[in-house]
Parts: C-alpha cells; sequence; structure tokens
C-alpha cells in the first residue's frame, strides 16, 4: 500500500481516468478494457506495472458481463464456445510464462496488423461468409492466438472480437459470448499471473484502486449500449478494432 501512494496524486489521477474511459468502452461494447489501459498506463507506467493494473479490472468487469443474465445463461453460452473456450485457456496459460522473454513489441505486431487489416475492409464494406467447413480450423487459430498474445500481455479481446463480427453475431449474444469467454480468460491470467510474480503485494493495490473507476465506466457504457441498433454496435465496434490495432502498431514501431 505504501508503494502505491509513493506512485503520486497526478499518476493515480491519470490512471483514474484512463480506466473510467476503458470502462465506458467496455460497457458500451463488450470488449476493449484491457487495450485501453494498456495503451493509456503505459505512457507513465513500468510494464509489469501495467498489466498488474489490468488484471482485477479485467476480471472484475467480465465476471459481471458474464453473470449478469444468471449462472444458468452463462453456462449454456459457455458450453456452446467450449471449443474456443478451451483452445484459448491452453494457450494463455503457457504463454504468460514467457511474459518476460519476449518482447513487447513483437506481441503488439502480433496483435495489431492483423486487426488493422479485418478492421479497414469491414469498414469498407467487405464481408466474409463461414462455410460451416471452415469454421471450426478458423475458430481453433483465433483462439490460439487470442490466448498466445493474453498471457503475455492482458490483451485477448480483438482476435474474438473479429471473430464474432465476421461472423454477423447479433449483439446480444455477442456481449454474452465476450462476458463468457473473457471471463475464463480473466481467472486463468489471474492464477497465472500470481504465479509468474506479476501480480504480487506490491502491485495489487493499484489493480484494487483501478476496480472503482473500471465498475463506473462500465455502468455509464452499459446504459448507452441499450440504445444502440445493432448496425451501430456493429460500425462502433471494428472503428474501436482498428483505433486499437493502430495504437498497438505505433507502440511496436516507437518503442
Amino acid at each position: 500500500m505504501q508503494e502505491l501512494w509513493q506512485t503520486g496524486a497526478p499518476v493515480l489521477a491519470l490512471t483514474f481516468a484512463v480506466t473510467l474511459a476503458a470502462g465506458f468502452v467496455k460497457g458500451a461494447v463488450g470488449f476493449g478494457l484491457p487495450m485501453i489501459m494498456v495503451a493509456g498506463l503505459a505512457a507513465f507506467l513500468p510494464p509489469e506495472k501495467v498489466l498488474a493494473a489490468v488484471i482485477l479490472p479485467t476480471l472484475v468487469t467480465n465476471l459481471w458481463l458474464a453473470l449478469q443474465r444468471g449462472l444458468g445463461e452463462t453456462m449454456r453460452i459457455a458450453w456452446g464456445f467450449r471449443f474456443y473456450i478451451a483452445v484459448m485457456l491452453a494457450f494463455l496459460v503457457l504463454s504468460a510464462g514467457l511474459v518476460r522473454a519476449i518482447r513487447p513489441e513483437i506481441v503488439q505486431l502480433i496483435v495489431g496488423v492483423p486487426i488493422i487489416f479485418f478492421a479497414s475492409i469491414q469498414l469498407l464494406g467487405v464481408r466474409f461468409s463461414l462455410s460451416e467447413r471452415a469454421r471450426l480450423p478458423l475458430e481453433a487459430t483465433v483462439a490460439a492466438l487470442a490466448g498466445f498474445v493474453g498471457g503475455m500481455s492482458g490483451i485477448w479481446g480483438p482476435p474474438l472480437v473479429a471473430y464474432l463480427t465476421a461472423r454477423d453475431t447479433p449483439k446480444r449474444e455477442q456481449m454474452r459470448l465476450q462476458g463468457v469467454v473473457y471471463a475464463l480468460g480473466s481467472v486463468a491470467l489471474f492464477l497465472a499471473h500470481l504465479r509468474s510474480g506479476v501480480l504480487s503485494r506490491a502491485t495489487l493495490p493499484l489493480s484494487v484502486l483501478a476496480l472503482v473507476p473500471a465498475m463506473a465506466g462500465m455502468w455509464l457504457g452499459a446504459r448507452w449500449h441499450d440504445r444502440l441498433p445493432q448496425a451501430s454496435f456493429r460500425r462502433l465496434t471494428l472503428v474501436i478494432l482498428l483505433l486499437a490495432g493502430m495504437n498497438l502498431v505505433r507502440r511496436a514501431l516507437t518503442g
């Protein structure tokens, strides 16, 4: 706790503002909290503190999103998406130990470049038609990429969002799926980084503090989400994906 206050009031205020904005986006479209927090906090916090700060807000907001319609509905959705979940969790746990071994710029490029390509062509009107035969291999590839990158960076949302958007998933179903998958991934990430040492007695207070603006932002964003028609939801999702991908590539190239 003493280390938290030594961080300084300006840094804590910036952390609060960034996390509030991230929570709002999460409440509106169901994803984006880790991406926005990582992008914003990295400007004034070291990488391990950034990842630690993201872990608890990600865990709690995802559990809230997953369970708000009841445990039974959550279990039904999880079972229907069990293949994706199993592959993603396996790769997430395996890659968590690599957080200090692989340069973050490489991870950022791995996520950023494909997301920019996908979001750009979708915004230009290109639509994908996924056959049932191609669905399973594509689902496995997306899940493996999401888990591999998520274990090292705390960001595993963009590949799933891109996949669900390509399938033109209705917004309510997409929000539920994102909540369930992200919640399970968040639990795995939390446990993995307790073991890796990223989440420790020194870094945990910052992550706990970030819960307040994260949940406040979620509440505000959820109120706005209810007013969004499907077409606007899809377009907003793609715009946020594009901005997130561009920011990741910018960070990778500028160091």
